[in-house]
């Protein structure tokens, strides 16, 4: 084990690069997925911004998960890169309670909406008549600010628990971020409520929206099948298949993360998983939604076009 020089508050990233060539390479290709998140989220943004044949329910909340995508993996990265290029791996014990707070506030937003994104392809299915309705202007902004509010509200109750507990033993944290979990392995009183509230949490901002999704395609999939038009069954599929993969890649890694007990987790098997919903979705979800979509295609074209017409 390295030794470091720290204040009696700081903590210490131990990180996820090894000190060899393998981890010279892994940071940049980290830092690589780092700029194609923050190139395509923000491009996906603009985009719906400025074009407004994507001013609908739909890309509204697309533009959003936008956001959280591109704050959720600059809370992490840019932080371990610095660790890393700097070989000062320690983090201040308010500026981890940041980074935690952040993380789970950004994850649980990001949870519940892609529920609201389930339940607005679920409505523009299975009821078109209704949609306007159902999916108005008014019921996008609470669907927002409801997701917003609730993840602020989860992730506070657990940053000020972390913060206020007694840490008495090394103050190296076995992850390449401020994740509570991995920080109660170094308090030394015994946390078994909050691995309680943790299961509570999850079940409540993972396991429950997921059943929601599932049971939304579950009948998006039989309004699928009763439909007359090819066209219309392949443009349905692909919407909703795109979603489908989003969620896989984000609920999947992160509730098997956090549902496990303590004594089946492993530091290593953690760090893993947790590069798949804080560096590798954020990059995705504006591949896959741009890719494989006609509409956000359509526009970036259009947007192209223009600025070549203004450049001429």
């Amino acid at each position: 084990m390295e030794n470091y020089t720290q204040t009696s508050t700081d903590f210490i990233l131990l990180g996820l690069f090894p000190p060899s060539r393998i981890g010279l390479l892994l940071f940049i290709l980290i830092v690589l997925i780092f700029l194609m998140a923050l190139f395509g989220n923000l491009s996906m943004i603009l985009l719906i911004f400025l074009d407004t044949r994507l001013h609908t329910p739909m890309y509204f909340l697309l533009s959003q998960l936008s956001l959280i995508d591109l704050n959720y993996i600059s809370t992490i990265v840019p932080k371990m890169a610095s660790n890393f290029v700097l070989g000062n791996k320690s983090i201040s014990f308010i500026g981890c309670g940041f980074q935690s707070f952040f993380f789970l506030t950004l994850g649980g937003a990001e949870a519940l909406l892609l529920t609201s994104m389930a339940y607005d392809r679920y409505v523009a299915i299975c009821f078109p008549l209704h949609y306007p309705i159902r999916m108005s202007k008014k019921v996008c902004v609470l669907m927002i600010t409801g997701s917003w509010i609730m993840g602020s509200i989860n992730s506070c109750a657990h940053t000020v628990y972390a913060l206020h507990i007694p840490y008495c033993r090394s103050r190296s944290i076995n992850h390449f971020f401020c994740d509570v979990p991995a920080m109660l392995t170094l308090a030394c009183m015994d946390t078994w409520v909050y691995e309680y509230t943790v299961f509570v949490s999850t079940t409540l901002f993972l396991v429950f929206p997921f059943i929601g999704i599932a049971c939304s395609y579950g009948r998006v999939l039989l309004a699928i099948c009763c439909m007359h038009s090819t066209e219309g069954r392949k443009r349905a599929y692909s919407t909703c298949s795109t979603h489908l993969t989003v969620v896989t890649l984000y609920y999947v890694p992160f509730a098997y993360t956090y549902l496990r007990p303590r004594s089946l987790r492993s530091p290593a098997e953690d760090k893993v998983l947790a590069v798949f919903y804080t560096i590798l979705t954020p990059m995705l979800n504006p591949i896959i939604y741009s890719l494989r979509n006609k509409e956000v295609m359509g526009a970036l074209r259009r947007m192209i076009q223009r600025i070549c017409f203004l450049k001429m």
